[in-house]
């Protein structure tokens, strides 16, 4: 049985910045622009790449507004969302009138789906958003306890690495604040804000490529492998321009997935997923 608006699980201690932090922020249009839409087509194509046939079921984990899930069932996929923002599973839910999957509020430790019933699990933010390693071992692990033999976990990480690019990119670098998480991210990958500026993101764990592949194998995932999502894409200064040519569209993705993989440039992407198989 799939959660229903009936029977929802609340989040389970999820920090409570991070709930802060996400009832301020607008998730759906971060994917619409810029770096965000790269960041959206990019995990598009390496979805498509590695997910099973469409009907195939498909676990949503920290789906937010419900952009992949929508995207997903346009496709033919069978989708369950699940999200601890009760404002994002309320946006959700109104994506889901009409592509038709269905929305709960949980947690990703605490899954309320059966043992081995998904093709397909989706932990596109779940991981970086719990600093503590037991408890990204627990997501971990209700994933592999809800998917089936064979099936596909795609876990995604922010590189350790992110918060450095990004303060030389925006400027944030001049502010000693700012300058004082970069360095406590570069010396244990906790990041944490103790500011009031939405911008400087929130509570998080910021994963250096190997350990997000480490963890993911650690919980009984083979074949794991991790990939440079936006990879290098962040450093073109007319980087909408290229997006919205869809030839110079075209050469720019044909080169990061080119470079996907190159260990020597994988920590200079802003996102990274992980793909395993149960």
């Amino acid at each position: 049985m799939m959660p229903s608006d009936e029977h929802e699980r609340g989040p389970a201690e999820m920090l409570p910045e991070v709930l802060g932090h996400y009832d301020r922020y607008e998730e759906s249009g971060r994917l619409a622009s810029g770096l965000g839409l790269l960041e959206r087509l990019r995990t598009q194509e390496l979805l498509l790449r590695f997910l099973p046939e469409p009907p195939a079921r498909i676990y949503d984990v920290g789906g937010g507004p419900g952009v992949y899930a929508s995207w997903l069932a346009g496709a033919g996929y069978d989708v369950h969302l699940v999200d601890p923002v009760r404002r994002y599973a309320d946006q959700a839910r109104e994506a889901a009138k009409e592509r038709r999957f269905s929305v709960a509020v949980g947690d990703a430790r605490t899954l309320p789906f059966p043992d081995e019933s998904a093709e397909a699990l989706l932990l596109l933010g779940p991981l970086y958003h719990l600093p503590e390693a037991a408890d990204r071992r627990r997501a971990l692990s209700e994933a592999h306890r809800v998917l089936r033999p064979g099936g596909v976990v795609a876990a995604a990480g922010i590189s350790r690495y992110a918060s450095a690019i990004d303060g030389l990119d925006s400027g944030f670098d001049a502010d000693p604040a700012f300058r004082a998480i970069v360095a406590e991210d570069l010396a244990t990958g906790r990041h944490h804000n103790p500011t009031d500026e939405i911008a400087y993101f929130t509570s998080a764990f910021f994963h250096r490529p190997g350990e997000l592949a480490d963890e993911v194998s650690a919980a009984g995932f083979s074949a794991v492998r991790v990939y440079a999502v936006e990879g290098v894409g962040w450093a073109p200064t007319d980087l909408q321009d290229r997006l919205d040519d869809l030839e110079r569209r075209r050469l720019l993705l044909d080169l990061l997935r080119s470079l996907e993989t190159e260990q020597e440039l994988m920590g200079a992407s802003p996102h990274l997923l992980a793909i395993g198989l149960r």
